[in-house]
């Protein structure tokens, strides 16, 4: 086993998934990585059509920012939970970071949230972050076909594989099976446009109902 598990990577996945801190710490170290290519696909120029699903992929990356930053700011969270919450969170606002690197002065506006207390209550934290986390998955895969600058289509894949990894997660946290299909199918904006209005957490003007402690928002 230990030839085998150089890195250790096995032996991570045996542990059930209760080292968030290292999932979180490959995470930045990607989206690093994410920031060094933003420079290439700036220089090379990036296309309408890629500005346009760089920029939808960047307003569900404020969305999940915004909920794990609030629910770290609520300190309501216990546990596994709690620690999921700092560890995604940081991972989503550094997203954030690489996507408005990429965009530059042509990236949109981050939107106010109202998240309803959902953030505030951990059943329904987990809950929310599962239906998140595989809705970003979805929308990735369904707008990857789209993206025709090599630089671009790099640096949303990394960042693809490592939201799968929070649905994984989260889905695991919240007794969920992580993996039931063998293939996943990608979902239409259209549809994941519908799923984010009919939740209500994108308002005019936001109500944070937590103020208790106040990390850093990179995004």
């Amino acid at each position: 086993m230990t030839t085998l598990d150089r890195d250790g990577a096995l032996a991570e996945a045996e542990a059930g998934l209760s080292r968030g801190r290292f999932l979180g710490l490959g995470a930045l170290a990607g989206a690093g990585l994410l920031l060094g290519r933003a420079g290439s696909a700036r220089a090379a120029g990036i296309g309408a059509g890629d500005r346009a699903v760089l920029n939808y992929a960047l307003s569900l990356e404020y969305l999940q920012a915004a909920f794990y930053t609030e629910a770290e700011r609520a300190n309501a969270l216990k546990g596994r939970a709690a620690e999921a919450a700092q560890v995604v969170g940081a991972v989503e606002r550094a997203h954030v970071k690489a996507f408005r690197a990429l965009l530059g002065a042509k990236a949109i506006k981050k939107p106010r949230f109202d998240f309803q207390g959902v953030t505030e209550d951990q059943k329904k934290f987990l809950k929310t972050a599962v239906a998140f986390e595989d809705l970003a998955v979805e929308a990735y895969k369904g707008q990857a076909v789209k993206i025709r600058s090599d630089a671009v289509l790099a640096s949303a894949l990394g960042i693809h594989t490592v939201e799968a990894r929070h649905a994984a997660w989260m889905r695991y946290l919240n007794g969920i099976q992580p993996a039931v299909r063998a293939f996943d199918s990608p979902r239409p904006r259209s549809e994941i446009d519908v799923v984010v209005r009919k939740t209500g957490f994108v308002v005019a003007a936001p109500r944070m109902t937590a103020r208790k402690r106040r990390p850093k928002y990179t995004g």
